[in-house]
């Protein structure tokens, strides 16, 4: 440990020795940095979007249904507990945000079309907190309480039908005998969605109207909750689960969209492919840098280890000069990423190519995520690779004999 700040010094003073070659390899490694860096902000924020739209649309962290409704998704498997014994059983418990509500499979009617889509009755005002569609810009109005008579439904559903606010359209679905339970509605508001497929897909009406149509009484079908992070959602469902009972299913979001959960757990491992792949690429450079390095030094190490330096320290230094080399191309690689996705915090505007975007099930818009987590991860892998490409040169330079290395003709 005595030896390491002379060690260091030493290291940092042959870096420096050929500069052109120093900022040449510099700059690769920072370029590559900001490069896979700068990449993964745009897949996670890419990623990270599609999950909150599919969050937004389940919607919440954690649901309860009937053990038999995710199988089957109708109203015979319905909830068979009223609104009030709801709010005993979740209202005091804290959540950020929790509502009940029905959704079921619909065929939805105009004067000229007809469509098939996923009802969802609702509180708009138990839903506001964290629904996909921002109630503030939808043409018209949106819902207004659990017993609103009108219909709220997507613009692009609207075009499809040939159909306008202030029109009646009719839906149809089935009631727990089987039987077709269908109900006019006036429509009352055209909401937007980041995504356009959610605009051909879901209708609004009130809870209570869903209830009345079905014939359900005051049944619900499902029991949404909105934890802090959909991360980390297991504080809130325990909190679930210790409040119903054996009769009713909790499920986390990514047990009930799969595909959002694999997701999520791929790009995880994307990211430590990328920095590896990236840095494949880089340690030939390196490698070759240092390489280079020891051959042009061949004789004085020769004299150092002629002077006592032993073995261990000619290699502690040529790995110091690899660390070194790369700690700086790192640190400048993780200012030009910061530099580069800052301004971009607004979002990327990649309405150019929507609608390949839109079969991927992923917005127009990119909002590019820097993770501390990522950064990290990133620049102790690359050191770590660093480090292990730098032990076959570093190796062969403390192997020198002497004698052959100080006579050794360059």
């Amino acid at each position: 440990m005595r030896m390491l700040p002379v060690l260091t010094r030493l290291a940092w003073r042959y870096l420096w020795r050929n500069h052109r070659r120093t900022i040449i390899m510099l700059s690769a490694i920072s370029i590559g940095a900001w490069a896979m860096m700068f990449m993964t902000a745009l897949s996670r924020g890419m990623v990270d979007q599609m999950i909150l739209d599919g969050i937004s649309v389940l919607p919440g962290h954690v649901q309860v249904h009937n053990p038999q409704y995710l199988d089957d998704p109708s109203v015979s498997n319905r909830i068979l507990l009223g609104e009030n014994e709801l709010a005993d059983r979740f209202a005091s418990l804290g959540f950020k945000a929790w509502a009940s509500r029905v959704k079921v499979p619909a065929v939805i009617s105009s004067e000229y079309e007809s469509r098939g889509v996923t009802l969802l009755g609702i509180d708009p005002m138990a839903e506001r907190e964290f629904s996909f569609v921002s109630y503030d810009e939808v043409e018209g109005r949106f819902l207004e309480s659990a017993e609103d008579t009108g219909i709220v439904i997507g613009r692009k559903l609207a075009d499809k039908l040939d159909t306008e606010l202030g029109k009646r359209v009719v839906l149809m679905s089935q009631d727990p005998e089987n039987e077709i339970a269908d109900r006019g509605f006036r429509v009352v508001g055209l909401f937007t969605a980041n995504m356009p497929a959610f605009e051909e897909t879901f209708v609004f009406i009130s809870r209570k109207a869903a209830q009345k149509m079905l014939r359900i009484g005051d049944a619900t079908i499902e029991v949404v909750f909105l934890g802090d992070d959909y991360r980390d959602v297991e504080p809130t469902y325990e909190r679930v689960v210790a409040a119903v009972d054996g009769t009713l299913k909790v499920s986390r979001w990514h047990e009930i969209d799969t595909y959002l959960g694999t997701m999520l757990k791929v790009m995880d491992g994307f990211v430590l492919v990328w920095v590896v792949v990236i840095f494949l690429a880089l340690s030939f450079g390196l490698v070759n840098t240092l390489v280079m390095a020891v051959f042009e030094r061949v004789r004085e190490i020769g004299l150092m280890l002629a002077l006592g330096m032993k073995p261990a320290s000619i290699l502690g230094q040529i790995i110091i000069e690899s660390m070194l080399l790369l700690a700086v191309g790192l640190a400048i690689g993780d200012a030009l990423t910061y530099a580069t996705v800052q301004p971009l915090q607004d979002g990327i505007d990649v309405s150019v190519v929507a609608e390949g975007m839109n079969m991927w099930g992923a917005p127009s818009v990119l909002y590019p995520k820097l993770y501390l987590y990522d950064v990290v991860l990133a620049n102790v892998v690359v050191l770590i690779l660093g480090f292990l490409a730098s032990l076959s040169p570093a190796w062969r330079a403390s192997r020198y004999e002497p004698v052959e290395a100080i006579t050794k003709v360059g």
